[in-house]
């Protein structure tokens, strides 16, 4: 038996053959001539010493060999294409492709990206709102900003600033709900985003850590974060707003939190990325810049006292 490896062009005809069952199909993929393909199997065969397909009229079906190889073939090539996508990554220096979720997209990065781009007009960002788990290699993702516990195993991991939740309305709601117990007779906007911290922190939860009776929500609930503010920017209600999310409309005078009181969450954001790839450039210069902006509004963090549980 020859235990030398085939020639790899061999094997690509093989997989593209195996993933589409179809010698034309495969041929149209690699852009060759069927013949051309037929005849890389067919050196692959007799390099095994046995058929890997069975040719029908109008199909062809695997054999006993060409299962056993299928799948191998089909995980190593995906391997190369991810293996050489990385590599020429670590030659691009112009571009950078960062995925976050809606809320912190809309909210946090793209107030502040004109900011980022009159600073690094050499780097073309790309973004992806999702919070979709993305995979680094297979989706050519080079930054992922993601709220959560963690713990981010095999990738570089930078938790951000602390963040809490506190109510926020339009200024001229404030008068009417002067203190926490008054909010009873506001509209309280829910977001359903965040219902997955344990422990909670939600209404309730802030209603206990400042020494009331639970407030009961019964204004509009939303799936997402920036729905939920931006309908208290609306005047609809108040809303719980959560640091990243609700800070810049504090800074500039859109919405207050009069109480001065802000429950901590547990959870982070994270700037995200595999390990290694922090040090190239358009990456460090994106983590730099972003955490100068934390630290731009960072005064108006340490203007609320902070109750309940520690930062994880």
């Amino acid at each position: 038996m020859n235990m030398s490896l085939p020639p790899l062009t061999a094997l690509r005809a093989f997989d593209a053959a195996a993933r589409h069952m179809s010698f034309a199909k495969a041929a149209d993929e690699l852009n060759v001539t069927p013949a051309a393909l037929s005849f890389q199997i067919k050196s692959l065969e007799e390099h095994l010493g046995a058929p890997l397909f069975r040719r029908l009229n109008r199909a062809v079906e695997l054999t006993d060999a060409g299962r056993a190889l299928a799948p191998d073939a089909q995980i190593g090539f995906e391997t190369l294409t991810n293996g050489w996508r990385a590599a020429q990554r670590t030659q691009d220096h112009q571009s950078l492709t960062v995925t976050a979720g809606p809320a912190f997209t809309a909210k946090w990065l793209a107030p502040r990206l004109f900011d980022f781009a009159q600073e690094h007009p050499e780097i073309e960002l790309r973004f992806s709102a999702s919070l979709r788990r993305m995979d680094f290699m297979r989706d050519n993702i080079d930054v992922a900003i993601r709220f959560g516990y963690g713990p981010d195993p095999g990738l570089y991991s930078l938790p951000l600033a602390l963040e809490w939740v506190t109510p926020v309305m339009l200024p001229e709601m404030a008068a009417r709900f002067p203190t926490p117990e008054s909010l009873r007779e506001a509209v309280l906007i829910v977001d359903e985003s965040i219902d997955f911290l344990d422990p909670p922190t939600d209404w309730a939860a802030w209603s206990e850590a400042v020494g009331i009776a639970p407030l009961v929500p019964s204004g509009p609930r939303f799936s997402q974060a920036d729905h939920a503010l931006d309908a208290a920017l609306a005047g609809i209600g108040v809303a719980l707003g959560r640091r990243a999310l609700v800070i810049k409309d504090l800074a500039e005078g859109r919405l207050v939190a009069p109480y001065g009181k802000a429950l901590q969450t547990g959870a982070r954001f994270r700037f995200l990325c595999p390990e290694g790839a922090e040090t190239r450039p358009q990456i460090a210069a994106f983590q730099e810049w972003i955490l100068r902006e934390i630290n731009k509004t960072a005064h108006i963090a340490d203007a609320f006292k902070m109750l309940g549980r520690t930062n994880t």
